[in-house]
């Protein structure tokens, strides 16, 4: 089985990518495949409700979003999916809500892509406006019918700096029984 992290973080090597990887190491350790997406800091648009990807059911946006058609169609392979952003100004970064609103208008509009995959969020957060962040994320999969496990509080870490959130020794336990936890989620929806 597969999982798809997707960094919505314009640092490439940033706390996001570190959280990411916390959460894969359980799931690497059970023998699942795991693959970083760099989404941050590429050109992305959002969705222009143009309907072209519900008319011509090809699984891909029609406006010029390449990023996101290669990160729709890594979505679609992967069986379960990790959407990792910091907060900015107490949301999801402009390149992560673009695929939200691209991939949710994609997926939805060609039956339902993402029905029963399993998703999760990871949290980077200097200060404030986790929650929200993390509300942002999950009601994507929510409204997508994808399974959402748990962790032991909700997922994110705190930092400042690239390199931050280890020092954030609850938020990277959380984050690494996030990963356990779909381990063992992914492992029993195999059997």
């Amino acid at each position: 089985m597969k999982i798809l992290g997707i960094n919505g973080s314009p640092r490439r090597n940033g706390n996001t990518k570190i959280l990411l990887e916390t959460a894969f190491k359980p799931l690497e350790e059970a023998g699942f495949q795991t693959e970083i997406f760099q989404l941050g800091g590429k050109p992305v648009h959002g969705c222009t409700a143009c309907g072209k990807c519900r008319k011509i059911k090809d699984k891909r946006c029609h406006i010029k979003n390449d990023t996101l058609n290669e990160c729709i169609a890594k979505m679609l392979e992967a069986d379960a999916v990790i959407l990792g952003s910091p907060v900015y100004f107490a949301d999801v970064t402009t390149e992560m809500k673009a695929l939200i609103d691209v991939a949710g208008y994609v997926t939805r509009g060609n039956g339902h892509l993402l029905k029963r995959k399993v998703g999760a969020a990871v949290i980077s957060v200097r200060r404030g406006g986790q929650l929200h962040t993390f509300d942002t994320i999950n009601n994507f999969f929510l409204i997508n019918q994808m399974i959402i496990p748990g962790s032991s509080y909700w997922n994110f870490a705190f930092g400042k700096a690239e390199g931050d959130v280890v020092n954030d020794t609850e938020g990277m336990e959380i984050i690494a029984t996030l990963g356990e936890n779909m381990a063992w989620l992914l492992s029993k929806l195999k059997d």
